[in-house]
């Protein structure tokens, strides 16, 4: 008896009808391979195997189920509550968009919304323009640099509550250090936190303490993945420092600034511990925040459907703010001559 195709091609066929080739590959009746990886091919009508992708659904289920818990479910029962009038103690009941409209007629929302914008202007523009200049000094080459690196960074290691209690001592205006330094050069005593008019630039000075060395970091980077052939040829052309920071450093190292710029306003706009720990708000409504007074409403007046409400008008902010900052990100990537 003259031996089957499969045989011939060095194949084993079993009792089920399935044949084994000599690769490892498994063939059954049905046209569907087998192969050792565990891979599934189908028999296509030309005879070629067409290879099948395989299910990523089991590690993706995992995930979604805690994004769904922990993000999802939150933000859809926060939407519940904001068209609901609920206080805690008292029996809830359906109010619509009258949570919403309450907001437009409330002075203190819009001051503290205010506050809130200008607080966010301050410490992202501060902390840029240092931590821009720092990492400048500390890309040059000089004795100490990475001592000076290790202890310039030491302030964004510090936990918020224990830097706002520190500074709330620095400030005090008749046993604060700040005070003492500047009778030393004849400047009278400020009265920093504990002032309407300078509240918000004290927060914004220890914000800027804090968070400096976070933009040099992400600036420094930038600066290290700068090419240096350009600024040769600047220097052969006669260019000086400021020239060449101007036209070549400063276009190269704008996508970092932009990564610095989105950071820091995320991080000034959710802003809460600190002010919180410094000023709880005061002096009066001085430096109450979006965040402050949220916090006011929901856990000190027991609002929960008029802070709901305020927080998904302020979610919806943050939203478009980062819509336009990732926009603006996307224009400051690097191009080639093409424009790609």
């Amino acid at each position: 008896m003259s031996p089957t195709a499969p045989e011939r091609a060095g194949a084993t066929i079993d009792r089920a009808g399935a044949t084994t080739d000599r690769a490892g590959a498994t063939i059954d009746r049905t046209g569907v391979t087998i192969d050792r990886a565990g891979v599934t091919k189908q028999a296509s009508e030309g005879g070629r195997p067409v290879k099948l992708a395989p299910s990523y659904w089991p590690f993706v289920v995992p995930a979604l189920v805690v994004v769904g818990a922990v993000i999802v479910f939150p933000w859809a029962f926060t939407l519940w509550m904001s068209v609901n009038r609920w206080t805690l103690g008292q029996s809830r009941s359906f109010a619509g968009m009258e949570n919403y409209l309450r907001l437009v007629g409330d002075g203190r929302f819009w001051e503290s919304l205010a506050h809130t914008l200008s607080y966010t202007f301050l410490s992202v523009a501060a902390p840029m323009l240092l931590g821009t200049i720092a990492a400048l000094i500390f890309d040059a080459r000089f004795p100490l640099r990475g001592v000076l690196r290790g202890i310039f960074v030491m302030p964004m290691m510090a936990t918020p509550v224990a830097v706002a209690l520190v500074w709330t001592m620095m400030f005090h205006p008749q046993l604060g250090v700040l005070n003492y330094l500047l009778s030393l050069v004849g400047i009278p005593a400020q009265e920093w936190i504990f002032n309407a008019r300078t509240v918000i630039p004290s927060l914004v000075a220890v914000e800027t303490w804090q968070w400096t060395p976070l933009v040099m970091l992400i600036v420094l980077g930038g600066l290290a993945s700068v090419p240096r052939e350009p600024f040769e040829s600047a220097e052969i052309d006669g260019a000086n420092a400021w020239q060449q920071f101007r036209y070549l450093t400063l276009p190269m190292i704008a996508p970092f600034l932009m990564i610095a710029v989105i950071i820091r306003t995320i991080d000034a706009l959710k802003s809460f511990d600190i002010i919180y720990a410094m000023t709880q708000g005061g002096p009066g409504t001085a430096s109450e925040t979006i965040n402050i007074y949220l916090y006011n409403i929901a856990f000190s007046y027991y609002d929960i459907g008029y802070g709901s409400a305020m927080a998904v008008v302020f979610f919806v902010l943050i939203v478009a703010l980062s819509f336009v900052l990732l926009m603006l990100r996307q224009r400051s990537r690097w191009t080639d001559g093409e424009g790609k």
